[in-house]
């Protein structure tokens, strides 16, 4: 019973971490003169209240579900991916480009086509620091964020250059556009609202990727360098090469985040210039929802749905109470901040009911050997 209760309140700490940062919020709000009740009751209307309402929160909430994917993937290896900006950057490029490039086939073919460019260009940007980790011991936090920012220019570089729009080339004031793509090679719609086929297909990458990590012989091998690459190393596995095959991974569903965004979304590929300006901060707030789904894939989907439904409801709070917008920021890095927490204090919870667990059994088999030594010594 006390090992049930344990595993229940493990699970229930990610919302718990949550309501304890809308209750800063809600003081933050009255310190604004506001009132919480009905700035939350607000931020659930917006996020909930209707079809339109839920259909964005869904929209919102699938490249989250997909980096988030991936970054299931890489803490299951031990390593840590920063660069799903960067990733997502380099797998819109590469998939807008092939939209803009093909023509003659179907619609269909040169979405397919598109989504495996940009998984693969993904893929790449998330090998390189992968190779850099398993081979010469380069920490992944650094080169993850590091290739954050040479995608970042890279993205000026062509959407200000070869792939502008072409009616934008002429103007004075340029926007850092692509063309728009041809309707065929929209993604198609779920209902008549603006979720698309995106978020099914990354709620399918989800049972997949739990496939993949506890049925499958490469799932296992990456979880057992996760957990002890020494042990790993001596039962044979290459721990190097699942290092690589980890990141490789994550950055790949990265990449098919920033696709589904430009052909599920926006239909061309268009920023400020920033990382953000394109991906919403969807690269980090994956990582965020990962976390709050306990790292397991499929607990990532409702986790995802939740900060979704967080980024679209502020936005109407903030309409509804007339908060300033830096209010939304600091309620979103709380949220983040109280769930990190959280995943830390769980795992120390786990690491402390280990060493009880391993007390115990140490204490039963000395007892066992001083009923034996009581055997032997009676007459």
């Amino acid at each position: 019973m006390k090992s049930r209760l344990n595993a229940i309140l493990d699970a229930l700490l990610p919302l718990f971490a949550t309501l304890a940062a809308l209750i800063v919020g809600a003081i933050m709000l009255i310190i604004l003169d506001v009132n919480p009740i009905v700035a939350y009751g607000a931020l659930l209307e917006g996020a909930f209240g209707n079809t339109n309402a839920l259909a964005e929160t869904l929209v919102k909430a699938t490249p989250l579900l997909l980096v988030g994917l991936g970054i299931c993937i890489a803490y299951r290896g031990n390593v840590i991916n920063l660069g799903g900006e960067g990733q997502m950057i380099v797998g819109a490029l590469l998939g807008t480009f092939v939209g803009l490039s093909i023509s003659g086939l179907p619609g269909w073919v040169i979405i397919t086509i598109s989504m495996v460019s940009g998984t693969l260009a993904g893929a790449f940007w998330g090998v390189i620091p992968g190779v850099l980790k398993a081979y010469f011991n380069v920490n992944e936090i650094l080169t993850t964020v590091m290739m954050n920012a040479i995608a970042v220019q890279l993205m000026s570089f062509f959407l200000t250059g070869p792939m502008i729009d072409p009616a934008q080339a002429e103007m004075t004031s340029l926007i850092p556009q692509t063309a728009r793509l041809d309707e065929a090679l929209r993604l198609p719609r779920l209902v008549p609202t603006r979720l698309h086929l995106g978020a099914l297909i990354a709620v399918i990458l989800a049972v997949l990727v739990y496939i993949l990590l506890w049925r499958t012989t490469i799932g296992y091998r990456i979880r057992a360098v996760g957990q002890n690459p020494f042990a790993a190393k001596y039962a044979g596995i290459k721990v190097n090469r699942y290092i690589v095959l980890a990141l490789l991974l994550s950055g790949a569903f990265a990449g098919l985040a920033g696709v589904i965004q430009v052909y599920g979304v926006n239909y061309r590929m268009i920023t400020d210039g920033s990382a953000t300006g394109f991906t919403g901060n969807a690269g980090f707030n994956g990582i965020v929802a990962a976390l709050f789904g306990q790292l397991h894939p499929l607990l990532t989907i409702p986790a995802s749905i939740l900060f979704g439904s967080l980024l679209v409801g502020a936005n109407t709070m903030q309409r509804v109470v007339q908060v300033p917008s830096s209010l939304i920021i600091a309620l979103n890095g709380l949220v983040v901040i109280f769930v990190v927490s959280s995943e830390i204090w769980r795992e120390k919870r786990q690491h402390k009911r280990l060493i009880v667990i391993k007390n115990e059994d140490n204490g039963e088999l000395q007892s066992d050997e001083n009923a034996q030594d009581s055997v032997e010594k009676m007459p």
